[in-house]
Parts: C-alpha cells; structure tokens; sequence
C-alpha cells in the first residue's frame, strides 16, 4: 500500500499458487482418484460429474450402461406469488401466544403462517447404452471404474476375451457438451446401440444419420399435489441432442427412429449437449422466448470441428485452473513416519509410470474399501481425497451463470427427490457454499450472490405484505423461482424467517476474503441493507429491555415447555440472536469501508446491538437452545444451530469467551459426536 492506496500486483499463475516445501513430499503425492472395483448398485455409488450446468451420474455398468443426465434449470411450477395478507393477523395471534408463555398453542397457531411448498428439482433423463451378449461373459478382475480429480475425467475398463474395453467421460464447461468416447483394444472390436430416454413428457427421435433429439417438457405444477392436465399451466420445456461419431471402420443405421446402432467400430465419441425455456425465474415458461432445441443445436455446431482431444484440452485448461490452486498433504504421526515413508515410495515407484487408469497400490484398493480401513487406519492420504472431493463436487456443481447449487448439486434422478431437490435455507445450501473461499473457489460463489439477489426481489414483497415490514425476508426453503415465503406444514421446520439473513453473512464474508470493495458496493452492501432492515422491523421489545424475535424456533427442534407440553414456537432462540449478530457486524464493518458510517441506518444498528441478549449457558453446562432453558427431548438431535456463534459465526472465541467455549465443548459431547453421528 503506497500513500493509503493499494498497489495492484501481478497475479501468478494458479497452479503456482501452492509449491510445497518438500520436493520429496510432491513427489510421493497419492493420486487424487476415487475408485472402484464394480459397477454401482446404488444411485450414491455412480460417479458424478458436471460443469456446473450439465451433469451426469455414471453407474459404469458392463452389458448396459445408464448415464443419468441433469441440466439445473429443469424445476417443475411457474413463477409464484409469495405474499398472504392474512399472515399479519395470525401473526399477532401467535406472539401473543408466546408473551403468554402458551408454547405448545403458539406452536398448533404458527400453521397459519406457513405456505405452499417449493417447486421440485427435475431430472433431464438417461442416455442409454447396449452392448452385445459377449459383454456379459467379461474376464473376472479386470473391472476397474475411476473418478480422477486432477481431471474430472470418469472412467471405465474392463475385459472380454483378449480385448479391453474402455470409456471416458467429462463435461466440458467451455464447450458445453458433455463427451463420452468408448473403444476397443483391437480393431472393429466395438458394437452397440444408444438412445435417449427420460422419466418426463418426452418425445425422442434420430435425426439424420448420427443424432438423437430429445423434446420435453417439465410438468407446470408440482407433483403432489396431483393435478388435471386442464389445470397445469405451461411448465419449462427442454431439449437433449446426442451426435454421435466413429471411425472411419465402422457403420451406423438407426433402430425404430430412436437408436443409433453402431457396428465393427474401434472407437465412438458421444456429444451431448441440452438447453431449457428457462428465462429467469420472473418469466413465465409460456412467455419465454427461447427455443431449447435451436439452442441445442447451435451449442452442438458450434463444436462439430472440435476432435476429442481438443474438447478434453479446452476441459482441463478450464477445470484445472480452478482445481490447482490448492493442494493438500497431511503425514502420520513421528512415530510411523519412517515406516510410511518407505511403502510410501514403493507405492510412487509403482506409479510414476501409470497410464490413466493407474495400476499402482492405491487404485488396486476400492475407496470404499479406503472408508472401511480408515476406522483402524487413518490413512492421511484419504483425508486428502476427501478433501479434494469436494472440491471438485462444487466445481462441477456451481460456476459463474450457472443456477446455485442445490440440495443434492445438480445431480438427481427423481420425479419427486427428497426434499424436492430444492435449495434448504436453514443450513444446507450455506454448507454447500462453505468451501468456496477458505478452498480458494471464490468464483464458484457467484451463482449464490447472483440467486439471494433474486430472493431479494421476492422477498421485499414477503416483508411488507407478510410481516409489514421494510427491506427482505427468505425463509426455510426456495426454489428456482426464487419462493421466499415460508413452508408449508408444522412450524418446526416451515416457521424460519432467518434464511435470507443467514446467506447474507457469505457476502461480508466474500469481501474479507477478497477485499473486492466494487463488489462490496454494488452487490453485497444493497443486499445487506435490505436484510439489515428487515431484522430491525422483525426485532421487538421484551420485558426485560432485550430485543426479541418472536415467534422463533431452532430448525427443525422440538422442546418441551414448562407445562409439559412440546413445542417449537418461542422467542429469541439462540441461532436467531447469533445470525443476526452477524448481519449486524457485517454491514457496520462494510459501511466503515465504504464510508457509510454515519448513515441513519447504521446508527439504528449500533444501537440495537447493545439490546441484543447474550448467549446463555444452562444448567447441565451446554450452550442454550432457546431463550429459555426447556427441556430437550432429544438431546442427540442431528443440529447444532445453537452452536453459530462458533461456527460458521465468530462470536463463541476462545480469547474473547472462554467460558462459552468450554459450553460449546459440552454441547458437542452431549450432541453424541463423540461417537459417530451425521450432525449440522
């Protein structure tokens, strides 16, 4: 910094971003693949790929093979009206319910101030392989299914007879295309047919010699609740095309205008590209002007003269500049060094000339295999792996333009996923987003500060109709029409107007991580304004001088109240009060940086800090859920939303709150985690 200004300075390359310090240590590094040693069974054992838009799940299997398709802007419904007049009315009803210490009436009241559901994540379909009887008979052993994440390449191998079977698959998200290409060891060894096929209203039908085009339509209502065909409006309608390419040995003729039948071939590259209506989730489907399959058949022209080693090299420059920022290499402990340091080597040797699929100690052990050891054995390679994992899952779910990253990515193969596939506000799309600036991924950030502005749009109409309140609200749930008004159902879940509060910490966050003050301008500070003024609407007087949310729940927590009975419907529970602490940071701090200090609104905020009630410690020594110590009937219950403050917040500290440390401790010991439990 030179005279109060910051100098700009060059940036380096990203991979060279990270250079370990031991050349030894980058030289036995355990290659970062996820293996196995079969097809997949189970929908959570296929391989997920992706370029944020387009993805797709490869199962791997030998006589047949499914490759499940996902495009992110398939949703079911329409654009909604997220307002209810009649909400102000139950909503004094309910707070005074709770003034009157009436929890378990409160709870019963708080349904009036519930909604519809959100609208449901969809599937794109299947591109379905077949090949001929011999596949069946293949040799024992040399089955071998990997995901590399150096590449984000999926592949399979396998033998018949004496010949090797390969396939590859990536999306590209340069090119937009997701590329398969299958061969044979020997030449005119590979034969089979594909086709397309999908779970929705859909037609399918080869066009020309070489492709496949698939024309759906998303059902314009969620299903349930079931409707008629008259009362479905126009819902997003969609197109698939696969082009299809092989040597020049081989031939293809089509099946009942729907396959593609390949013959005698060495090898054969599959191009699937796709595109929806979807024009933003203010445009209803029937007013959009997008034609799917012309856009699909453009993407598909525009690379036609690409060759498969050029798509692949568009594929890695872009996926690697991303994941090659970070490295990680973690050691045992002194005691096993030595001994570790030498299979170490054995392992290295064994793979420093591996083709792509390795044939080095590690790839010869399953992943699952891996996870099985690893309770006897903490292997610290697999902790590597993990952790690059998921780096490559939001990588391959989330980039710039594309939709945020839902309950499940972009992967999916239901009508009717759970919890719809849609985007979960009370911690799951946070956690989904929690890499991307301490993993160096700030980019793939972008599609969520570019959907909780859209929430913004909704959720001022929330706020003032609903709660007569200014700036925006979210609450527990949303889809890609961006649904800010709360669930539908009982209160434990449905009654959470701390969603779009919760995401707006992300963007202070962002701008400590990036220092990007154009952004903290023009995109986070409006945000946080909006939200900041909700919170002060939303914040009322208690008796003792505090101020209260009222109603208020700990998501998707029951307790019991003083008369016995249960509920979940209080005032000021913990995570509220801890949020909203942070919200209340986040834009003093921006409006420092900006030279916003002495806005009217900031004054309003500094005051109410002051007001705000301290976290609690109760009896039994944990961090209280609620304003009140109640009784918890389930003690092991799978949140810890009372624990913000530590974490993802930044008020429990070690040096500033020892003794709310030594609660959050406990709190976790009491949660069950020191045993072995799925826990947010």
């Amino acid at each position: 910094m030179e005279d109060g200004e910051w100098v700009l300075v060059r940036r380096p390359a990203e991979r060279d971003f990270w250079k370990p310090t031991s050349m030894d240590l980058a030289d036995t590094s355990t290659p970062l693949k996820v293996t196995f040693s079969g097809p997949a069974k189970h929908w959570t054992d296929a391989i997920p790929i992706g370029n944020g838009r387009l993805g797709a799940m490869v199962w791997g299997g030998i006589a047949s093979e499914t490759l499940q398709l996902n495009e992110d802007t398939l949703w079911t419904g329409v654009p909604g009206n997220y307002t209810d007049p009649k909400v102000p009315a139950a909503l004094s009803e309910v707070r005074k319910l709770v003034d009157n210490g009436e929890y378990a009436e409160a709870t019963k009241a708080a349904v009036k101030l519930s909604d519809s559901p959100s609208d449901v994540y969809q599937l794109l379909g299947d591109i379905k392989l077949e090949f001929d009887d011999s596949h069946i008979k293949f040799t024992e052993g040399t089955y071998h299914r990997e995901l590399d994440l150096e590449t984000a390449t999926a592949r399979v191998k396998y033998s018949v007879g004496d010949v090797e079977f390969t396939r590859e698959h990536f999306v590209s998200n340069p090119d937009q295309v997701m590329v398969t290409k299958i061969s044979g060891s020997k030449p005119g060894s590979l034969s089979f047919t594909v086709s397309l096929d999908s779970k929705l209203h859909h037609t399918s039908q080869v066009n020309g010699k070489y492709q496949v085009i698939m024309q759906g339509s998303c059902p314009g209502k969620r299903i349930p609740p079931r409707v008629s065909a008259n009362d479905n409006p126009k819902g997003i309608q969609f197109a698939a095309v696969l082009d299809l390419q092989i040597s020049q040995a081989g031939f293809v003729h089509s099946l009942d205008d729907k396959k593609l039948k390949v013959e005698g071939s060495d090898w054969a590259v599959l191009l699937l590209v796709a595109s929806s209506s979807f024009d933003g989730p203010f445009t209803m489907p029937s007013d959009s002007k997008k034609d799917p399959t012309s856009e699909s058949l453009n993407a598909l022209k525009s690379i036609k003269t690409l060759s498969y080693s050029d798509l692949y090299a568009h594929h890695l420059d872009d996926y690697q500049n991303l994941f090659h920022r970070v490295s990680l290499q973690l050691s045992k402990s002194s005691k096993s060094n030595l001994k570790d340091d030498a299979m170490e080597m054995k392992k290295v040797k064994s793979y420093t000339t591996k083709s792509y699929f390795g044939n080095s100690q590690d790839d010869a052990v399953s992943t699952a295999e891996r996870v099985k050891s690893f309770q006897t054995d903490e292997d610290p390679s697999f902790v590597e792996l993990l952790y690059q994992y998921g780096r490559y899952l939001l990588i391959s779910s989330s980039r710039p333009g594309t939709q945020v990253s839902s309950l499940q990515g972009i992967w999916n193969k239901d009508i009717e996923p759970a919890w719809d596939g849609a985007p979960h506000l009370n911690i799951n799309l946070q956690m989904n987003y929690w890499p991307s600036l301490s993993c160096n991924l700030k980019e793939c950030q972008e599609p969520l500060f570019d959907y909780i502005s859209n929430l913004s749009i909704n959720g001022s109409k929330t706020a003032k109709v609903n709660y007569e309140a200014s700036g925006w609200v979210v609450h527990q749930v949303s889809d890609i029409w961006a649904k800010t008004s709360a669930d539908r159902g009982e209160a434990v879940w449905a009654l959470w107007p701390m969603g779009g509060a919760w995401l707006c910490t992300h963007l202070w966050e962002h701008y400590t991580y990036t220092m990007d003050k154009d952004f903290l301008r023009n995109k986070a500070y409006p945000l946080l304004e909006g939200c900041t003024s909700f919170l002060l609407d939303w914040l009322i007087e208690g008796p003792g001088g505090y101020l209260e949310t009222s109603p208020s729940t700990s998501p998707e927590h029951m307790f019991v109240a003083p008369d016995g009975k249960p509920a979940s419907v209080s005032y000021s529970s913990t995570m509220d009060i801890a949020i909203i602490r942070e919200v209340f940071s986040g834009i003093v701090s921006a409006a420092e940086v900006l030279g916003r200090k002495n806005y009217t609104l900031i004054g309003k905020v500094l005051e109410a800090q002051t007001k705000l009630p301290p976290t609690k410690i109760s009896r039994d020594g944990s961090v209280m859920e609620w304003a009140q110590d109640f009784q918890d009937p389930d003690v092991h219950h799978r949140h810890l939303s009372h624990l913000f403050g530590l974490f993802p917040g930044h008020t429990i500290t070690v040096e500033k709150t020892p003794d709310l440390c030594k609660a959050a401790d406990y709190t976790l010991f009491k949660r069950g985690m020191c045993i072995t439990m799925t826990a947010w």
